[in-house]
């Protein structure tokens, strides 16, 4: 949440984001899933970790609101963002809250605003106790999209407009907690019929690489009939 005072309605409503990104120690270490979460400067849970988020003003509709939030907790504009789920056990705050809770993907390459001395990136497998039932929340978002990156091009999310198929084979076992057998990653992902090869590589110490992009007729994720935001296509 926000340090900005709480609305008086008996049931109060909260946006907030689980926001993914990559990081590793060093060049040529592993990637490794990260995000940002904010210091609670007031109870309940005073000098915890929380999710970035706050409360969802009258007038405003709920995707405007997490990216609305996020900018203001952390600096971060998202490259993906989804809806996660909503969460409102009577018992996850001490006055009732719902909380509508989003989940986004930021490239390696972002930081978080300076000024915010209040925000720290967290490696998302080895968390803290955070405040309320954000724990629980980190945990489905990362069940929900190790379970997209199967089916979906969200892995664009991480990666710039042009990368090798290493790049991206790292992408999916940063993700997925797992190594992949190159030969057969290759193989999938060229008969996914989303990437196009381009005519540049990457050159390096060894073997000149080919750089691929991703079809951007392709939807980064499927978002069903409703209508989709311009987020989902950064």
């Amino acid at each position: 949440m926000t340090q900005t005072d709480s609305p008086t309605d008996e049931i109060r409503v909260a946006v907030s984001t689980v926001i993914f990104s990559l990081r590793r120690e060093r060049a040529g270490e592993p990637a490794r899933v990260v995000l940002p979460l904010v210091r609670r400067t007031r109870d309940p849970h005073e000098g915890q970790w929380a999710l970035p988020g706050g409360w969802l003003n009258a007038t405003e509709n709920l995707e405007p609101a997490a990216s609305r939030t996020l900018a203001e907790t952390t600096g971060l504009v998202p490259s993906f963002l989804e809806q996660l789920y909503a969460f409102g056990d009577t018992g996850r705050s001490p006055a009732r809250t719902i909380s509508i809770v989003y989940w986004a993907l930021v490239r390696e390459d972002t930081t978080l605003a300076t000024e915010l001395e209040n925000v720290a990136w967290f490696d998302a497998v080895t968390l803290p106790q955070l405040a309320f039932d954000h724990n629980d929340i980190v945990d489905y978002a990362l069940w929900r999209v190790r379970n997209k990156v199967g089916y979906s091009r969200i892995a664009h999310g991480l990666l710039p407009e042009l990368f090798t198929l290493a790049e991206l084979r790292e992408v999916y076992e940063a993700l997925l907690g797992r190594t992949l057998d190159p030969a057969n990653f290759r193989r999938q992902v060229e008969n996914s019929e989303t990437l196009i090869p381009t005519e540049d590589f990457r050159t390096g110490p060894h073997r000149p690489a080919r750089l691929y992009r991703y079809d951007q007729d392709v939807e980064l994720a499927d978002r069903g009939p409703l209508p989709h935001s311009s987020l989902a296509l950064r």
